[in-house]
């Protein structure tokens, strides 16, 4: 039997929202969820959290008309249990089936689809540039992007494709013009928004460094520095070179080439007072080096990496803002809900930042996590050398980003 294709309930079964769920994660309360899904995707990719009972059993053990007692005996029956699977379909089937023995359940609505489909806007208070700065936060995959508007202009960096229609309405709601969609990089772990953007008018802007990667749309040449050239069309994008500048209002958003995680990967200096690093470094860790050279060349990749650190990032000043382009289950919020600090900040917490080369090298090739699920066909989306419908490059990249060095925080090291 299908996961998806099951009757439904004989018994009334509430339905809970992801975002009540995430609701009641994030204000503590004590929650317990039934994951149905099979074994490999659970051990993959999970909702977990410091108040979350997470257990894991596979719907196929509720299809008997007598369900085994011992698999009845792992489902929690003195508190309300949250039930859950891919898309919904059998959730609410096992939900029905254990309400049926008496159980209090619940179902989560689109499973870990809807859970994928969460993606908030929390305003990064410590900013003190020209306008203001949002930072874009999906939970699921721990994705962070930037929405900086000041006047009428704004500019979104790191954009995902999903979420193409919410930048434009937010837009709308500020009453500003979408003005830039920028990346960092060639993501590894999501779709590029960039590209659906410039389908809807968005002057769409990538690493110059990134076009030796076999980008396939591109403008011949980079943008000049204040960035005024005219919008390309859909199929080519501009290209920041390393000091180039984008003006969004009174806003300057500043190209600094910091390559590591990748050859093009770049970070954008937005008014002086945060620097979007992409994956280049985050507020808990540093970026893995292996994912466009492999394991072989991971090592000149760690060197690159920590130039680039040296070099680019830590000689701005220490109340600089650090906002990457994703964040793990190791990361701490700070006091405004963002995952951006200051790097005097990192560089006092984070050990790594103050490493000799060699001892730095040796700590990230020593405990770098899987690689993120489908990475080298989300690759070759975002390179432009594969097209996929909006439907699969949803599902590509379902699961955690990977993108860091380290599976734990290195920061308070």
């Amino acid at each position: 039997m299908n996961a998806d294709d099951f009757a439904t309930p004989d018994v009334p079964v509430e339905t809970v929202t992801p975002e009540d769920l995430k609701a009641r994660i994030d204000a503590g309360e004590a929650v317990t969820l039934l994951d149905t899904r099979m074994e490999s995707e659970y051990e993959e990719w999970r909702i977990d959290g410091e108040t979350v009972e997470s257990i894991n059993v596979p719907y196929f053990e509720f299809l008997d008309d007598e369900i085994d007692d011992e698999v009845l005996a792992q489902v929690p029956d003195d508190r309300e249990v949250t039930v859950l699977c891919a898309k919904g379909g059998s959730s609410e089937y096992v939900a029905g089936e254990l309400a049926e023995r008496g159980y209090e359940v619940n179902h989560l609505e689109d499973g870990m689809n809807g859970w994928a489909g969460i993606y908030e806007a929390v305003e990064v208070e410590r900013y003190d540039g020209a306008g203001t700065l949002l930072q874009y936060q999906r939970p699921s995959s721990g994705c962070l992007g930037y929405l900086v508007h000041d006047d009428d202009e704004a500019a979104i960096v790191d954009p995902l494709r999903a979420f193409t229609d919410r930048y434009l309405d937010d837009a709308d709601d500020l009453g500003v013009e979408l003005k830039y969609a920028i990346d960092t990089h060639v993501h590894a772990d999501h779709v590029s928004g960039v590209r659906a953007l410039a389908d809807r008018g968005v002057e769409g802007v990538i690493p110059e460094a990134a076009v030796d990667r076999g980008v396939t749309y591109a403008a011949e040449r980079s943008s000049a520095s204040p960035a005024s050239q005219a919008r390309q069309d859909a199929d080519e994008a501009t290209l920041a070179a390393d000091g180039d500048t984008f003006s969004v209002g009174d806003a300057t958003i500043e190209t600094v080439f910091t390559p590591g995680h990748t050859t093009g990967m770049t970070s954008y200096l937005i008014d002086d007072s945060l620097l979007a690093t992409g994956d280049g470094l985050f507020v808990e860790s540093v970026a893995r080096p292996d994912l466009e050279e492999g394991d072989d060349g991971a090592p000149d990749a760690a060197r690159t990496l920590y130039q680039s650190l040296q070099e680019r990032v830590l000689t701005l000043p220490d109340d600089t803002l650090v906002g990457g382009a994703h964040f793990s289950d190791a990361a701490v919020p700070a006091a405004d809900g963002t995952y951006t600090a200051p790097i005097g900040q990192l560089r006092e917490e984070m050990a790594a930042l103050t490493m000799d080369e060699d001892e730095f090298v040796e700590l990230i090739l020593s405990d770098m996590p899987p690689r993120p699920a489908n990475y080298e066909d989300i690759i070759a989306t975002n390179l432009g050398q594969q097209s996929v419908d909006d439907e699969e490059a949803f599902t590509l990249e379902l699961g955690p980003n990977n993108c860091a060095a380290s599976q734990e925080s290195l920061a308070g090291d």
